[in-house]
């Protein structure tokens, strides 16, 4: 339970600083210090048995088995790392960011961001479920998305954001296919399971498949070449931002996954040449790029690529020991890079800009920043006695004995290049910011920065001193617990020391100090010449790329959606019928066993009255009025169909809604012309009366044919279970309403939510008509209606006043019968709602709208509240959700009876729909008030003094 903790504290945490705000941004940043701080010590609680004993710890519970999706987690080497660096790192920059962040900033949203990725980044790295993963995956793309456009004022923040969405998000889409089909291979969804299929998995015939759709996502969420530019854009967001979603969490989420994967599709010729190529190229591309960058964060972002590159290639070696210095790098380049990262934060702080160009001497101004500076880029550059230097020599060593096509020169010479022209963009770093003559033309007058800026990049800073002094006491044990878990098996014998005698490596190192320190000395010149040979700009090709795809689709979309629903409507019949069509012809048929029923003359005539009906609605469409009574005709022979086939429930039902939906219609059609405008362009267009028949012809006779292919076969349905259950598992004869309550309550339950959201909808839209142009549109429109001087005729207010208590009587009997009879909730609903529209029509809106003080707003919350509460006490009382309850009372007078806690449910039901339809009707009269301009009346048959026949009387 404590694993699940750990990913959920995080997404509680995110409420917090959104309140804690408003007490100061002190208490903002101490409650998301906290929540980060909690996760972080449960983390630590598991530390001697994970990475002293090397223990695997789970826990989880099922979800949906079905599917194959269980909340599972697991805690092993790997994910310790990782959320160490994630929790760790994430507490530093909380503090940080107290201190970076101006006052105008929105500290609040921010914390609230930078948790809500938090979460998402610890669920990935402890997920034991692949489909559970990529529900995190996606949400660190999102929660990214919020935090590198935090800047939203910035346009270049805005455009960093949406491409590292798109890509990342194309990738992950990609990815999601590649674990369907590695859970497929491996039957289980369960990384746990996943692993120890290996060999299984590597001879699968979609394993290449898998592999390659499955790197698509890590390669885009490490920015691997091709994919690299995104990364660079998205330094746009704030410093804080950057330093913890390039250094330690975002960007290594990519590689955190290559290490969980690399037992199962490592060791392959595949996964080399994608693998290791991919890195290579990145890491070399990316170190020449960010040599050339003035921009600080610039340069940061593109030897952050590089060193991912880096890591990249080491696990696309696909060897033990290569896995051991990929593991070993990912600590060291956390620390080393989160420290440059809010170290540039510091200079842009404090002497406001980050172009290289305009910086220089400030060690005699800053020299605390300096000295932090100078120790975090000599160990990105790889300098003996900090924790850089060691990894990368590990790196050159596994470099020196890989070949690639049978070339045993080219990764180390290439590895060579990228680790010479890291050392040269380090000591850019470190002499053309820090070094070199004072200048008098910063734009503010640069001094260190308060110690809650520097003390974070402080401590990270004594880790890179104190691994590289004492990597075995500090980072050996660690290492050989995240590498056990990488490898899946034992770990090769090495001990992690400063000193390993002369070898290739070493060479190779130094030649890479010599050559990157000639570079940066003789930086003109190297400079100019790259400025006068080609550049081509990643950005820019994925720009002409998304417009080029944008256009594309804007034509092919505007070829097809030219604003006509009837056309709309044809393509979607038309798929569907080609879809049933060919089903059908694609397996063999056998002739019905069961008897046809004799044909009734009763069921003949309904059949042709019905099919007269749909006929006069075709013929008579465009007369409005018409139309919609030939409709609501249709609609009760269908109800007497319902009864003829002894279905006495959903005869109430269509009924019902039947009278509803006319009469709000009705008043929907107040505001809209008697007939349907036709155009010329319709009148030429026999054509397409001709596909539509057509298309109606076909559509019917399909659902008859399989209609009555259904009714003439044998079969089981689900229909016996829910008969033989009904009375002794939901309590209730009425089977109709013991499936909706019951059996299948959580269907009626996201009902009664989309009936709810609707209503709201309509509410938003129609309060939006009254308001600006519309509004005023309507304000001064008067319907050329004739205008009686009765108002409200008193048989009709006499009538409705009798009813209304007898209809509610009706309501209530209907409600409670429901359960074992015909009825129900939603039934007593439509037959309340009904004699309530009827009192507003009688009377007037604003009239009986004074005296029915009810917000539809809240009834609809409230019953959706009711129908929740229902089904937690179940889960409480430890049942499925919504699972019934029943008993029967016997008192003295009343005598024996049922009590059901699907009554509460179906209460709940009853609430939302009367909500719903009294807030359709609320704001359909509220727009007739709005263009009647008449006094509204005082009594219930007011005579309307306006009108010219009242006039003319008197």
């Amino acid at each position: 339970m404590s694993l699940a903790l750990i990913v959920i504290l995080p997404f509680l945490g995110a409420m917090l600083p959104a309140l804690m705000i408003r007490a100061g941004r002190n208490a903002c940043a101490l409650a998301t210090g906290t929540a980060t701080l909690l996760a972080f010590a449960l983390l630590l609680v598991h530390a001697p048995a994970v990475v002293l004993r090397g223990e695997v710890v789970q826990a989880g519970w099922q979800w949906l088995p079905g599917l194959g999706l269980n909340v599972n987690f697991f805690l092993d080497g790997l994910g310790f790392l990782f959320a160490t660096l994630i929790l760790g790192i994430g507490l530093l920059i909380i503090i940080y960011a107290r201190f970076y962040l101006a006052k105008e900033d929105p500290m609040g949203s921010f914390y609230s961001y930078l948790l809500l990725f938090q979460g998402a980044m610890v669920g990935i790295v402890l997920s034991d479920n692949i489909l559970l993963l990529l529900v995190f995956w996606e949400l660190t793309s999102l929660s990214s998305f919020l935090l590198i456009g935090y800047w939203k004022h910035l346009p270049e923040g805005r455009q960093g954001a949406r491409m590292a969405l798109t890509v990342t998000g194309a990738g992950g889409l990609a990815m999601i296919a590649g674990m369907l089909l590695l859970g497929h291979i491996a039957g289980s969804y369960d990384l746990s399971v996943i692993l120890q299929h290996g060999e299984a998995i590597r001879e699968s015939e979609l394993y290449l498949p898998a592999l390659v759709l499955i790197l698509a996502g890590c390669f885009t969420k490490s920015a691997q070449f091709p994919f690299h530019f995104w990364l660079p854009h998205a330094m746009a967001a704030p410093t804080p931002v950057s330093a913890y979603l390039h250094s330690a969490t975002m960007v290594k989420a990519g590689l955190f996954l290559m290490a969980r994967m690399w037992p199962v599709l490592a060791g392959t010729e595949a996964w080399f040449y994608l693998v290791a190529t991919a890195g290579l190229l990145t890491m070399v591309i990316g170190a020449f790029i960010a040599l050339f960058k003035d921009d600080l964060k610039g340069l940061l972002a593109y030897s952050t690529v590089s060193h991912l590159g880096l890591v990249t290639m080491l696990f696309g070696f696909g060897t033990p020991m290569a896995a051991v210095a990929g593991v070993f790098h990912i600590i060291n380049h956390a620390t080393f890079k989160a420290a440059l990262f809010m170290n540039a934060g510091i200079v842009d702080h404090e002497a406001g800009t980050r172009d290289i160009r305009r910086l220089g001497g400030l060690v005699f101004l800053m020299p605390i920043s300096a000295t932090l500076a100078t120790l975090a880029a000599a160990s990105m550059a790889g300098l003996p006695l900090l924790n850089g230097f060691l990894s990368k020599e590990m790196m050159l060593h596994e470099a020196a004995h890989t070949a690639w096509a049978g070339q045993g020169w080219l990764v180390p010479l290439l590895a060579t290049v990228g680790a010479l022209f890291s050392v040269a963009y380090s000591f850019r770093y470190i002499l053309h910011v820090y070094f070199g003559r004072r200048r008098d033309d910063y734009p503010h007058p640069p001094h260190d920065p308060p110690a809650g800026m520097w003390l974070p990049p402080a401590l990270l800073v004594v880790l890179v001193v104190l691994i590289g002094l004492f990597p075995e006491t500090m980072a050996g044990t660690l290492v050989r617990a995240t590498a056990a878990a990488v490898i899946g098996g034992p770990v090769p014998d090495f001990h992690l020391s400063i000193w390993h005698g002369f070898t290739p490596a070493l060479g190779m190192s130094a030649v890479a100090v010599a050559v990157g320190l000639l570079l940066i000395l003789s930086y003109p010149r190297v400079r100019a010449l790259w400025q006068a040979g080609p550049h081509p700009e990643a950005k820019a090709m994925f720009d002409a790329t998304l417009g080029g795809a944008l256009a594309l689709a804007q034509r092919f979309t505007h070829g097809l959606h030219n604003g006509s629903l009837q056309r709309y409507l044809a393509f979607a019949v038309a798929a569907m019928v080609l879809a049933g069509f060919v089903a059908f012809s694609g397996a063999p048929h056998e002739a019905g066993t069961r008897a046809l029923l004799p044909m009734q003359p009763v069921a003949v005539v309904a059949w042709v009255l019905l099919l007269g009906g749909c006929m006069l609605t075709v013929v008579f469409f465009r007369k409005r009025l018409l139309s919609v009574l030939v409709v609501g005709t249709v609609g009760l022979i269908v109800c007497v169909a319902f009864i003829y086939l002894s279905a006495p429930d959903l005869a109430l039902t269509q009924i019902s809604v039947e009278v509803t939906t006319v009469i709000l219609i009705l008043l929907a059609l107040y505001f809209l012309p008697k007939e349907s405008p036709v155009s010329s362009t319709v009148r030429a267009q026999p054509l397409r009366h001709l596909r539509d028949a057509l298309l109606a012809l076909a559509a019917g006779g399909g659902m008859a044919a399989v209609s009555w292919a259904m009714m003439t076969r044998d079969g089981v349905s689900l229909s016996d279970y829910y008969l033989e259950n009904s009375v002794s598992g939901g309590g209730g004869t009425n089977v109709v309403n013991v499936i909706l309550v019951d059996f299948r309550g959580f269907d009626t339950f996201g009902e009664i939510i989309v009936l709810g959201i609707a209503a709201l909808a309509i509410f938003a839209l129609l309060d939006g008509a009254l308001h600006g142009r519309v509004g005023r549109r309507l304000s001064a429109w008067t319907p050329d209606l004739p205008v009686s001087v009765d108002r409200h005729p008193i048989i009709m207010v006499v009538a409705t006043r009798v009813m209304l208590p007898l209809a509610l009587l009706v309501g209530a009997y209907i409600f409670l019968r429901g359960h074992n009879q015909p009825g129900g909730g939603f039934i007593a609903a439509l037959v309340v709602s009904i004699a309530l529209i009827m009192q507003y029509m009688a009377s007037g809106f604003a009239w009986a709208a004074q005296r029915v003080r009810v917000k539809y707003h809240a009834m609809i919350g409230g019953g959706v509240l009711v129908a929740v509460a229902t089904g937690v006490g179940a889960m409480v009382l430890d049942r499925p959700f919504l699972t019934s309850a029943f008993t029967h009372v016997h008192l003295p007078v009343v005598g024996e009876f049922e009590l059901a806690s699907a009554m509460a449910f179906d209460a709940g039901v009853f609430l939302t729909v009367v909500g719903a339809v009294m807030l359709a009707l609320a704001n359909l009269s509220r727009m007739g008030r709005w263009t009647a301009h008449r006094p509204v009346n005082k009594m219930a048959m007011d005579v309307d003094p306006s009108a010219a026949p009242y006039r003319e009387h008197h």
